[in-house]
């Protein structure tokens, strides 16, 4: 008797972090008897940060996953206001057996109205959105509250994969992964966070993200106010 495949579903959106995406990837594709599926909006190329990525399919024409993720990018807000996108996250989330994220793709997941009184994570500089989507700041690498499972910033991506593959195969096969991937991180710097980084570091992330951050606020606010999330 064939198995039917454990499918997974990444929701990509044009602007996000192509690491948000292409880490996890890396590492779940590598589940076995899965089957892995790269799906936007409106299907075809994608253009990320810097990469395209090519033959997308349509959200619309997948009927269902095992498992949805959704990663981030400083777009995250802006497409969370886009109904066509969101409300094709919620229906596949509605469905699967865990609904995941990367970065600020946990905002995505806030405008579907998927995090409502649950904990999530998010990069450092973008988590204070999440309240305005009924959820609980979390601030750990990677955050499960029952079949949600979410990853911080960026990097964190890799952090979540291993403890979605281990959720999904068992901590064998997600240290074997490890171990064939070589992911041993060992930074030259301590500058990961912001409770770790220099003062001036700190200050100068923080200096030039600031022109970026009232528009992004105001994004996140409209798509909040499009739901009640009390």
């Amino acid at each position: 008797m064939t198995q039917t495949p454990f499918r997974i579903v990444f929701a990509v959106f044009p602007g996000m972090t192509q690491l948000d995406f292409t880490g996890p990837h890396q590492f779940l594709s590598r589940v076995p008897h899965s089957a892995t599926l790269v799906a936007s909006r409106d299907g075809g190329a994608v253009p990320s940060e810097g990469l395209v990525f090519a033959d997308t399919l349509r959200l619309a024409d997948i009927d269902a996953c095992d498992l949805i993720c959704v990663p981030g990018g400083v777009s995250a807000v802006s497409v969370a206001r886009d109904p066509a996108f969101v409300g094709e996250v919620r229906r596949l989330a509605l469905g699967a057996r865990y609904v995941t994220s990367v970065c600020t793709g946990s905002l995505i997941l806030g405008a579907a109205g998927l995090l409502v009184g649950r904990r999530a994570a998010c990069h450092w500089a973008w988590r204070h959105l999440l309240p305005l989507f009924g959820a609980q700041i979390d601030t750990g690498r990677v955050v499960r509250d029952g079949n949600l499972i979410t990853g911080g910033g960026v990097t964190a991506g890799i952090d979540f994969a291993l403890t979605v593959l281990a959720e999904i195969g068992g901590a064998e096969l997600a240290q074997t992964v490890q171990l064939g991937l070589e992911y041993a991180p060992a930074p030259p710097f301590n500058a990961g966070s912001p409770d770790t980084a220099p003062a001036e570091v700190l200050a100068r992330y923080q200096a030039a993200m600031a022109p970026l951050m009232p528009a992004r606020e105001a994004d996140a606010r409209a798509a909040a106010a499009l739901h009640d999330f009390r």
